[in-house]
């Protein structure tokens, strides 16, 4: 009975061994040369796994082929013809790689050789894989020696058909690429490396993943180029519009709201390119790292008289992604500047609001200063109106007191008390005002 250990560690995280085995999930492939990969890379948008997985059976024993398999992103078949075919899905493409042996008529000595009929799989296949194609390469790999780099190059040369072509030696002199980043009439590009004697398969599988990703990854990252270009009259117009509405800004000859419509307008059509585009640029400057850091894996050593990958690229890719970065600045710099011509446009509304206001202010002060004058003059009169009847009171009071038989004048009484009464009133009055304004 085996012992049950003690946990010595905290309970896992929920992503501990998910993350951990990330470094694995991609194996490192191994390839015996001679060899034959053909390469296709296509765009998963819309493309199910189960679609994936429907094309995956249709190979040769894989009729039993499970969805579980291919919920790790990656996965290596083995034929039993001696081929492999390796499946990896990633955000926006799906790879097939498949790996065979390179017909010996496909040697360094051949000249443009047709590999379409060495092909292990059915072209039907490849034409069914589900997605859009974004890149295709037939890349074949063998050993020679590679002491004299121009008589390989010219043998290479005529392997690919003639034609202008990119060399380069890799590494400490262990191998050499040789392209012409040609699209095919059957839709494949072509590369070839000759390897040393002797070269370890696990050389030769990085050296074919490297090549294969810079080249899907160039292809990426150029997917933003054609965006960029679509977005520059479309900014332009915007630009032009911007300036018209500072311009007013300044002048003061349109209206808040015409202002207003006119910055929502120019806001609303940056916030759509923006949304649009955001990732397509983002995802541009990935990739385009990607391509440099692959780049920078080959160890380039130039050949005499030919172009290396890295040269190529720094030259025809470079001003492409320069263009995304600028049309993508620029897109960001509208959207700032929008926003400060609306706060511009919002301190003018606010001053003038401000203004209404107070000129609102001033008239309800003069429309209580009226009011208190108004006021004033109705107390004046009530004081006389009630004085008048209090003195009215006082002298019936007198005459009912003179027919009681009181020697009294009631005329003469009521005259005398009339300045009593005023300032009784009066005082009345202000006693009254003084407890309402406490």
């Amino acid at each position: 009975m085996t012992p049950t250990l003690a946990p010595v560690l905290p309970t896992d995280d929920a992503l501990r061994h998910q993350l951990h085995n990330e470094v694995h999930a991609r194996p490192q492939a191994h390839i015996r040369l001679p060899a034959l990969v053909v390469y296709v890379a296509v765009l998963n948008e819309d493309v199910s796994r189960e679609q994936e997985l429907a094309q995956l059976r249709l190979l040769p024993g894989q009729q039993d082929l499970t969805l579980e398999a291919l919920q790790g992103n990656f996965l290596r078949l083995h034929m039993d013809a001696g081929f492999t075919v390796k499946w990896e899905r990633h955000s926006e493409f799906t790879r097939y790689s498949i790996v065979q042996p390179l017909p010996a008529e496909a040697g360094l000595d051949a000249e443009r050789p047709h590999l379409a009929p060495a092909l292990q799989v059915e072209p039907a296949w490849l034409a069914g894989i589900p997605g859009r194609t974004v890149a295709a390469v037939k890349l074949a790999m063998l050993e020679h020696e590679i002491d004299a780099p121009a008589e390989v190059l010219a043998r290479a040369q005529r392997w690919l058909g003639g034609g202008d072509v990119l060399a380069s030696l890799m590494g400490h002199g262990h191998s050499m690429v040789v392209t012409d980043l040609q699209l095919r009439p059957c839709g494949f590009e072509r590369m070839l490396v000759v390897f040393a004697p002797g070269t370890t398969e696990t050389r030769a599988g990085r050296i074919s993943q490297r090549l294969l990703e810079l080249e899907t990854y160039r292809l990426m990252a150029l997917r933003g180029l054609p965006a960029a270009k679509a977005l520059a009259p479309v900014l332009g117009e915007a630009e032009a519009a911007l300036v018209q509405v500072t311009d007013q800004l300044v002048v003061k000859q349109s209206s808040e709201q015409d202002l207003l419509d006119a910055l929502i307008a120019i806001a609303a059509k940056v916030e759509r390119a923006t949304a649009q585009n955001a990732y397509r640029f983002s995802a541009t400057q990935a990739y385009h790292g990607l391509v440099q850091q692959r780049i920078a894996e080959l160890r380039e050593r130039p050949i005499p008289g030919t172009q290396t990958l890295g040269e190529f690229m720094q030259r025809r890719l470079s001003p492409a992604i320069a263009t995304v970065a600028a049309t993508a600045q620029r897109l960001a710099s509208l959207s700032a500047r929008t926003e400060r011509a609306s706060a511009l446009l919002r301190t003018r509304v606010d001053i003038a609001r401000e203004t209404q206001n107070q000129q609102l202010l001033a008239k309800l002060t003069r429309g209580q200063e009226l009011q208190l004058k108004l006021q004033t003059t109705v107390e004046g009169l009530s004081i006389a109106a009630i004085s008048y009847y209090v003195i009215s009171l006082l002298l019936y009071g007198g005459k009912a007191l003179k027919s009681l038989g009181l020697p009294l004048n009631p005329e003469l009484l009521a005259g005398a008390l009339i300045p009593l009464v005023l300032w009784a009133v009066w005082r009345a009055t202000q006693k009254l005002h003084a407890k309402l304004h406490h």
